[in-house]
């Protein structure tokens, strides 16, 4: 049975107590130290906001306390580009044939998220104005068809990569759980729903981030009593620097638990 349109919207405190209710299942009690990244980093935070008991410490990495209205703005033009594609059915294409869905728009929406993933710094540093091979982009005007600038095939290559193997509605789904976060929904904003955090926190950002640049981690730091000094990594990999930069993390993450345990 696929439900498509009809899959209701799921929130991170959502996936939070579905996480709760399977690792009481398990017999897991509490958590050592929990660690996240990105949408990973708002679910520590709800965990620790929601359930402070069970977490003894955290970290979060690359997330922020609250979506502002830039990264909400990003989310919100994936979805549209996904919603646009004629293929998309209202979500209701798992019956097309020979799997014909909105691949188009998802590829676009994915075109859009790596731009945001990654700093302008490192697409000037790797592409700049540099041609596809062979290819002009100016040939257009001489008619000789589509030329693509290197960053154009670097775009592509990563729609295709997910149009195929992704599925549009979950896509649409987590992005609107990234957009819809808030930790101070309903615990009287954000900066209060932090000052209840007293457990050790380490969080961590990316210089060049601009999907949650670094002012939402200062912001969470400054509030969150259990946290130390922000941690910074450097990189020019954006928002992506702590799947690249493995090292630095490596070394924040060894640090944080060797001073509580």
């Amino acid at each position: 049975m696929c439900w498509g349109s009809r899959f209701p919207q799921v929130t991170v405190p959502d996936m939070v107590e579905v996480e709760r209710r399977f690792t009481e299942a398990l017999g897991i009690r509490n958590w050592a130290f929990m660690i996240g990244p990105s949408l990973g980093g708002m679910r520590v935070l709800e965990w620790m906001a929601a359930h402070p008991g069970k977490v003894a410490a955290g970290m979060v990495i690359g997330a922020t306390a609250a979506a502002g209205a830039d990264a909400i703005g990003c989310h919100e033009v994936q979805i549209a580009a996904i919603r646009a594609d004629g293929r998309f059915r209202g979500g209701d294409y798992y019956d097309a044939p020979d799997g014909d869905g909105p691949h188009r728009g998802i590829g676009v929406a994915r075109r859009i998220a790596q731009l945001s993933y990654r700093s302008r710094l490192e697409m000037e540093t790797r592409f700049g104005r540099r041609q596809q091979d062979e290819e002009d982009p100016y040939a257009w005007r001489k008619g000789h068809g589509r030329g693509r600038f290197a960053v154009t095939s670097y775009l592509d290559h990563h729609a295709e990569r997910l149009a195929r193997r992704f599925d549009a509605n979950s896509y649409i789904i987590l992005t609107r759980a990234m957009k819809l976060f808030d930790l101070g929904r309903g615990r009287g904003g954000s900066a209060r729903a932090l000052s209840g955090i007293q457990q050790p926190l380490t969080v961590v950002g990316m210089d060049s981030d601009r999907l949650f640049p670094l002012e939402d981690q200062h912001w969470i730091a400054a509030h969150a009593p259990g946290s130390g000094p922000l941690e910074v990594i450097r990189s020019l990999h954006g928002h992506d620097g702590f799947l690249v930069e493995t090292e630095q993390l490596a070394a924040i993450v060894g640090r944080s638990a060797l001073a509580r345990y």
